[in-house]
């Protein structure tokens, strides 16, 4: 039986132990953090599958690999039902982009750009809407805005589901889980640690910034989220709302949970999400439905996550070391289509 050793348990780690396991292979997985920790980029996170918003602000690389992923989600997420015996919520009702009428040009901006980065196979999937068509599209905000765009397709999928449910399935297949373990130096068929070397027919390093030594260039840029329980609004997908600023995305999960972000700074700050954030994050929110003005909230939390310059993320052999990374803002977005990649160059 072919032996990987992984370093690096987020979401791309996981997601590559999974894989091999399923295919029959002996994983050993690495990660400096606990396992029950939750601060790293992979639960910082709305884990929105929006290639088409995203398309604004990326290329046409990132946005082939979310094209990718898209249908790649559907067949995982039942492969790992049927491996973890846990449902992950998922939904693929479109997301909602709308502006005050004080903010429409942001997003008349927003549609135009996104037309003229968009193929023509694709121009469908943006639809107008007017007043009218975007009540009975989302009810919960009638009468709130007199236009939209309806992103067909797009979705989201709740990370904190996903993330528990591949550590299940991994606890199944039986994989050797080095939690709270730092990684050192790699090489071709070996893994450094504290304790050791791990010997392996396959090491493949996916810690993010942890591997910033392997990978000049990679930074940090800090994303800032809030969640909130409210009981007051039902949205049915995905809402963006435009902002001469930022966009503020709020994303719905089960237990009238929402997930509200739209920071994202050029730093490398650890510490704690700041006051200026949580109050445009909650002002934002509030003017999105006054109902937001009674929620609960639940968690704010701050994460790096790794970027190289272009954005977009990288998959490749370096010295016998099979590495993932720079995967940014879009690790639930593109993650499975170079976890696929990889695993299909593994099993060749």
């Amino acid at each position: 039986m072919p032996h990987a050793a992984i370093a690096g348990a987020g979401l791309a780690g996981r997601l590559v132990a999974w894989r091999l396991a399923r295919a029959g292979w002996r994983v050993s997985l690495f990660d400096r953090a606990a396992r029950d920790d939750r601060r790293a980029a992979s639960h910082v996170a709305a884990a929105m599958l929006s290639p088409l918003a995203e398309r604004v602000g990326c290329d046409g690389a990132v946005f082939d690999l979310a094209q990718r992923a898209m249908v790649l989600w559907p067949a995982w997420l039942a492969e790992l039902q049927h491996d973890s015996g846990q449902a992950v919520y998922h939904r693929r009702e479109g997301t909602l982009v709308v502006a005050h009428p004080v903010d429409r040009a942001n997003l008349t901006h927003f549609e135009q750009v996104l037309r003229q980065k968009l193929p023509p196979t694709h121009q469908g999937l943006v639809r107008p809407l007017d007043g009218p068509a975007l009540d009975t599209l989302e009810p919960a905000l009638a009468g709130r805005f007199g236009h939209g765009l309806h992103l067909v397709g797009e979705g989201q999928l709740a990370n904190d589901e996903l993330l528990a449910a591949l550590t299940v399935a991994l606890d199944r297949f039986r994989i050797e889980w080095f939690d709270g373990c730092e990684v050192g130096a790699l090489a071709a068929g070996v893994l450094q640690t504290a304790d050791g070397p791990c010997r392996a027919d396959v090491v493949i390093d996916t810690r993010g910034l942890g591997a910033r030594g392997r990978w000049p260039g990679l930074r940090g840029v800090r994303g800032e989220v809030l969640t909130v329980e409210c009981d007051g609004v039902v949205l049915q997908r995905p809402v963006r709302l435009m902002h001469p600023r930022y966009q503020l995305y709020v994303a719905p999960r089960p237990g009238a949970r929402f997930v509200v972000g739209a920071t994202e700074l050029e730093s490398e700050d650890t510490g704690p999400a700041t006051v200026r954030s949580v109050l445009e994050l909650g002002s934002a929110l509030y003017s999105l439905h006054p109902a937001f003005g009674e929620a609960r909230v639940v968690q704010v939390a701050a994460s790096l996550r790794p970027a190289f310059d272009d954005h977009r993320p990288a998959l490749r052999r370096e010295t016998g070391v099979w590495e993932l990374n720079g995967l940014y803002r879009h690790g639930y977005l593109c993650g499975p289509a170079l976890v696929d990649e990889l695993e299909q160059a593994l099993l060749r």
